[in-house]
Formats: C-alpha cells, structure tokens, sequence
C-alpha cells in the first residue's frame, strides 16, 4: 500500500525460482554414469564470486555476513548435504522428504552449499569431536581412504596452528563429478574434482597423491582462514587464497615430510617470479568494481605470489613470531571481515616489525626487484633493480626488501644476515667473504642478479655449496636472464647441462627439464638432433644412478619422481631411442609414478595403435587419476589429425567440459601440433565458448598460445585475441599474449646463435 516499515526486525519471505543449469557455476546439474550404463544427475553448487544469486535471493557481498538454515526438499532415496549437520528428516505426503540443516555460523554467501544426488556418505570419523566424511558417487568407497587420512591430520594440525578449534559442527568432503575449479571452501561441505578428492592409492603416481593433499588441506585451511575471517571485498582474496595456499605446504610438509613440499614451493614462487616480470602483471591487491573483475584475481598472482611473499614473511620474521601473529590475527576478527592492514597490524603486534611497511610494495604494486650484492673497498654493496623481461620496460620502482644474506668466509663459515634493504643502495662494513648469496633458503620473492660471468663459474666448477632450494633458484635466475636477453642461451646451456651434471635433486631437475624442452623448440632437426644427444649424455649419470625401474626393496618418493623427470626429458624431449623403448616395456609398470612417465614418453612418439590404445584406457578408467593421466596423454601425440579427434571431444561431450579447456591448453603446449590445435580453437571458439565454464579455466586455456612462438602464428594469435575478448580473464589473457611476443623475440635472438653453438659442439 506504499507504507513504509517500522522500525525493529522484520521477516522478508520470497517465492522464486530458478534454474538448474549446465555451466557449472551457481545451482547446477552434474551427472555420472554407472557401472551398468545408467545416467545419473546430481544438484550441488559453486557460488564463488558472485553466483549465489543464481540460486536464490540474498545480499550476495561477502562482507554482509549472515547465518543460514537451510531445508531442502528431495526425492526419497536421494543423499542431502549442506553446511552443517541434518537436524531433521520429515517425510511429506507427496513421498518426497524435508531435510533440515542446523543453523551455520555468520559467513558469507559465497560459501553456502548444498548437494543432492544418488551419493554415498562413508561412515564418520571422529576427528576431536567433529565428524568427518567423504561423499561420494555409489561404487567409490574404496577410493576414499587417502583423503579421509589426510582431512584428519589436517583437522588436527589446523585446530593447534591457530590456537581455534574448527569453526563449525561437521566435515563433509564432496566429490563432484562436473566440477569448474579444483575444490571449494564452502563451510563443511567442501566440493571437490573426483581427481583431486577420490584416489586408487595403487594407481596413483606420487605428483597425483600429493597433489590431492595438498588440495585437501588448502580447502580445510579456509575453515579458519577464509571462513571464520573473511575478506571485505574481492580486492582481498588474496588473504583468503594465498594464506590458504602457504598453509596447504605447511600442513602437507607436516604430513608427508619426506615429500618435501617446500623445495616443490620453489615451482610455484619461480611461476609466479615469471608472471610478474611481464609489464601486464597487476598489483597483488587492487580496486574491483564487478563480478567479472572478481573473477580476475583468481590467478598466479594471487595464489603464488600471494603464497610466496607469506612465505618470505614467515621466514624474516621467524616461524613461531609468524604463528603468533596470525593466532591474534583469527582471534580478533572472528566471524567478521577484515581488510590486509588487520593481518599486517596483528603481525607487527607480535613481532615489533613494521610490516605494513615492509609489504604495502610488494602488494600494491606489480613487479619486484633483482638484488646485487658487490664487494667494493668500503665493504658489501648491496642494491636493488625493479626486473622485467623486457628490460625497456623496467623502471624506478622499488619494494623494501626483507633480506637474508649469506655470506662464506675463506675459511669456510656460512653467516646468515637478515636486514631491510630499501629504495637506496646499502654499504655493510666490515663484512667480507666469498661467495654471498643474496636469497639464503630462497625464500625470498626476488630474483638474484648474476653476471654471466658468475654464471659462467658455475658451468666450470658447479654450484658449490647451495643448497637445493637455491640451485633452483639460479636455474631460474639464469633462465630469465636468458628470457631478458642478458644471458644468451647457448651460455644458459652450457650453465646446465655442464655446472649440474652431478645434480640430483628432483626440484632443480625439473627445472633444467622445462627450460630443455623450450631450447628444443627452438632448434631446426640438424641442430635439435645434436642437440638431445648432448642432453643424453649431460643425465646419463643421474639415469644410470637411479636405473630403469625401483629398487626391490623401495625407494622415497621424490627419487620414483625424479626417476619419472629423467624418462620425460631423455625420451619425450631428448628423443633417446632406449628409453622410449623402455618406455613403452613400463606402460603397464606397477609403480604408477614410473608408469605416468612411460606413458608420456610413448604418447610423445607414439601412432595410431598407441592412440587407441591411450584412448581406450581413458574411456574404461576406473579411477580419476588414470582417467585425467590418459586424457592428458591424448594431447601430447605428435599426429596432429589424431590430436584433433580428441579435441572434437570437447564438442560432442565425450570430453567432460570441466577438462576441455585444459585439454585444449596442453594441445597448444605441443611441440609438433600447437599450429593445428589453435586452428582447431580459433575454428570452434564460439561453440567452445557457449560449452566451456565462464571462469578462470578460459584464461588458462589460452596460456597454451605462449608456445605458438613463430612470427607468422603469433600475429594471427593477436588479430584473434583482439577481434574475441574473453568475457574474464582480460588480465591473463594480456599476460599471455605478451609472454607469447618474449617467446617470439627468444627465437629471433637465439635460435641461429644457439644453433650454431650446438653443432660446433
């Protein structure tokens, strides 16, 4: 009647309705099918950024907090789960029946969740009074073991990291068979990839097993860190993601110690080092405006470089001063959302460091610098540069730099200094030694400045004393020298295959491995012939140390893997006829991890039989990890007409559309038949487009073009790219583009040079 309400409470109800959809995002429909051939349909969620609008009514801002009780109403038969524990089950007269869910703590409606399918629940875990639980599709039980094991210690170790028990009443971890992103922290009903969820310990390769730990405690870190403290507004998802992604290392190395997550970390921080040396790189926190702006920062920015600067952090200020920080940090905004100053201010509360003023650079601009440290007659110079690939495009900026400097004395001692280098050079007296290292642990998000001269050093007398974390990080220093134009690549070469032929570390190795395979790229067959036999011969002392297969009495697992990274190089890359032949005898190997490898090896060179071969055990998997490893593999043959059938999967639905765009990505990664895999995209994006999720998955599909690197195919690349923007992902897709054109100049500058070296070789 056009009065206006009262002041006081009130209560708002609203009929509505929606719709069931098939993109994946919002409320929508996911299916499976089972072991007689039956279609099944499961209803579940994903509401992160901005779709719990799509299923009903509400204030869809994460700071605008709100607890919910949730009912729904199902088909008897049918399993419901939500956030909370069931309180109720009443059956109705129509047959169905009325589940209803305990009221949730005050959380944002991004991480409301409900699932109703024909699922199983396995039996709870007691995890210090908090139940826990995997749902999952009929016929899968037996693949739920690992995730229940590592949810449990993650539960525990969480619960005495931050001082806080878990925020909430239950645990349920959801496989999804249709499912856009990797997992999703929705309070106590974490949805999941079957692949990153459900696992065969049997056929699981170490990589795969890791992997799905490290997911497991990333989603479980939320419940504190994400769920219970919530950032006010998008621009800080950062706060939520990168927290979550250093704490999924923490806690997976508190589990697995002997995988060594912390030396992989390396991987993640060299991606992000990569990324944010390009000109298109964004600050780490930055204005949004929109959804679609929203939906840009899921990216390497904000988890790797996120993670990578709470890890540089950590290491400055000390493990146990950062645990406190962070344990004030949940205890004051419990419940509420916060802005990054609240981190930094609680942080600074328990170390007395001024670390708003440390980090306000490093997260509100882009980029970051190279150290150098000189040895003058005043003592060490120690200074900074802002470092981009494209060194026309550095300029003045500069970050206060949480320095941990190691310096060997001549009689052999190692002094590890911590110090703030700023804008301006610094002079350390009375500090003399040889060698420095500037990035001691390389836990700093900073690249060293070596010289080729230094570089050089290292190819004659090798790395000396780093450790594994910093080997790694002088391959990737050197390599982006290499990249910038400031090391050429024969140099690179000679760093690699003569400073680290006594390397046997599985992180360093999979570095050198990368940057091989790219070389290779570049090399007419004359020169590429030459070429892979100088890589054989620079890793046949790390293959013959480790051999063929397992030892009978077994082995760790970073040796299997590096076993597995020595079989790619040497047969996928190198092209060395006894180990593809190998290969092709270990297809069947009872160690997955070595079985993984021999299938990439046989897939790089394999024909028409190996295809359907390949094909077939995709199509008859019986769990996700070999189902994704075979699919994968679909992509890396060299036959480009069979490459397209399995992209034409992507279109007739025999390809999930949660793996297309990832399928099509590492189509474009392949050497031999990225030109057809992009005709294929360009022809079909409209339909791929209409088929794929709306989300980040679109951005990281195109990071394939960074490999179409010949002059003609990277200008037909931008025409594309300019005449069909992306409806997301604006920002990678510019990244992508411009680590295309740093691909397109490396050739230009260094393919003849790099050429010619070889075969003089």
């Amino acid at each position: 009647d056009g009065g206006e309400f009262a002041p006081g409470s009130a209560r708002l109800a609203i009929a509505f309705d929606g719709v069931l959809n098939d993109q994946l995002h919002g409320f929508y429909r996911s299916t499976y099918t089972d072991d007689d051939g039956a279609s099944h349909t499961i209803a579940t969620t994903q509401f992160e950024s901005t779709d719990a609008r799509r299923a009903f009514p509400c204030f869809d801002e994460p700071a605008l907090k709100a607890t919910f009780a949730t009912t729904l109403i199902v088909e008897d038969g049918l399993l419901a789960v939500s956030n909370t524990a069931e309180t109720g089950r009443e059956p109705m007269e129509d047959g169905r029946v009325r589940v209803s869910f305990a009221t949730t703590m005050p959380m944002s409606t991004y991480l409301v969740a409900f699932v109703v399918g024909p699922l199983e629940a396995t039996e709870p875990i007691d995890c210090g009074g908090v139940p826990l639980r995997v749902i999952h599709r009929p016929g899968r039980a037996g693949q739920t073991g690992f995730a229940l094991d590592v949810a449990a210690h993650a539960l525990e170790w969480f619960s005495n990291y931050y001082g806080l028990p878990y925020p909430s009443d239950k645990v349920d971890l959801v496989a999804v068979p249709d499912f856009a992103f990797g997992a999703m922290e929705n309070l106590g009903c974490v949805t999941f990839r079957e692949v990153l969820l459900l696992v065969d310990p049997g056929a699981a390769s170490q990589p795969e097993l890791q992997q799905v730990a490290k997911v497991i405690n990333h989603e479980l870190a939320h419940m504190w860190f994400g769920d219970l403290v919530t950032m006010a507004w998008w621009e800080g998802i950062w706060l939520n993601e990168a927290f979550a992604t250093f704490m999924e290392t923490a806690c997976t190395d508190a589990y697995r110690p002997g995988w060594q997550v912390w030396s992989t970390f390396c991987r993640s921080r060299a991606s992000a080092l990569s990324t944010d040396a390009l000109a298109s790189t964004r600050p780490v926190e930055y204005p949004v405006h929109s959804p679609a702006e929203a939906e840009d920062m899921f990216d390497v920015i904000t988890y790797e470089k996120g993670a990578a600067l709470v890890r540089m952090l950590e290491q400055y200020l000390g493990a146990e001063t950062f645990r406190a920080g962070v344990r004030l940090y949940l205890r004051r905004h419990a419940y509420a959302n916060t802005v990054t100053e609240d981190l930094w201010n609680s942080l600074a509360d328990a170390s007395g460091e001024p670390v708003g003023q440390i980090m306000d650079g490093w997260i509100h601009q882009g980029g970051y610098p190279a150290v150098t440290a000189t040895a003058t007659d005043h003592g060490l110079r120690v200074s900074q540069r802002h470092f981009t690939l494209d060194p026309e495009r550095s300029d003045e900026r500069s970050w206060v730099v949480p320095l941990r400097l190691r310096i060997g004395s001549p009689a052999g001692d190692r002094d590890e200094m911590r110090l703030l280098l700023d804008g301006l050079p610094r002079t350390l007296t009375g500090v003399a030694g040889d060698p420095v290292t500037v990035n001691s642990g390389a836990s700093g998000f900073y690249r060293d400045d070596p010289s080729p001269h230094a570089l050089a050093a290292v190819a004659s007398k090798g790395p000396g004393d780093r450790n594994a974390e910093e080997r790694h990080g002088l391959v990737d220093d050197a390599w982006a020298a290499t990249l910038s134009g400031s090391l050429d690549a024969p140099a690179y070469l000679d760093l690699v295959l003569r400073g680290f032929v006594d390397e046997r570390d599985l992180t360093v190795w999979q570095a050198i491995a990368g940057t091989l395979a790219h070389l290779r790229r570049l090399l007419d067959a004359d020169a590429a012939q030459r070429f892979c036999e100088l890589v054989v011969a620079a890793s046949d002392d790390a293959a013959a140390d480790l051999g063929l297969d397992p030892p009978a009495g077994g082995e760790d697992e970073r040796t299997g893997e590096l076993r597995a990274t020595l079989l790619r190089l040497r047969g996928a890359v190198a092209d060395h006829t006894a180990t593809i032949e190998a290969c092709r005898q270990r297809l069947d190997h009872p160690d997955p991890t070595l079985a993984a490898a021999a299938l990439s090896v046989v897939a790089a060179h394999g024909d028409a039989e190996d295809f359907s071969w390949v094909r077939g055990r995709f199509e008859t998997a019986s769990d996700p990890q070999t189902e994704q490893r075979h699919l994968a593999a679909l992509a890396d043959f060299g036959d480009p007409e069979l490459v397209r059938t399995i992209l034409e999967g992507t279109l007739d639905g025999s390809v999930r559309t949660q793996d297309g765009p990832y399928l099509v990505r590492r189509a474009l990664l392949n050497r031999v038949c990225g030109s057809e895999a992009w005709d294929f995209l360009a022809e079909h994006w409209d339909r791929l487009l209409g088929i794929f999720p709306t989300n980040y998955s679109l951005a990281r599909m195109l990071e394939g073009v960074t490999a179409l690197d010949r002059v003609e195919l990277a200008a037909r690349v931008h025409a594309f790219m300019a005449d069909h923007p992306l409806p997301q992902g604006a920002k990678q897709v510019a990244q992508h583009l411009e680590r295309l054109d740093i691909n397109v100049a490396l050739r230009a500058r260094e393919s003849d040079r790099l050429g010619a070296a070889v075969l003089a070789s």
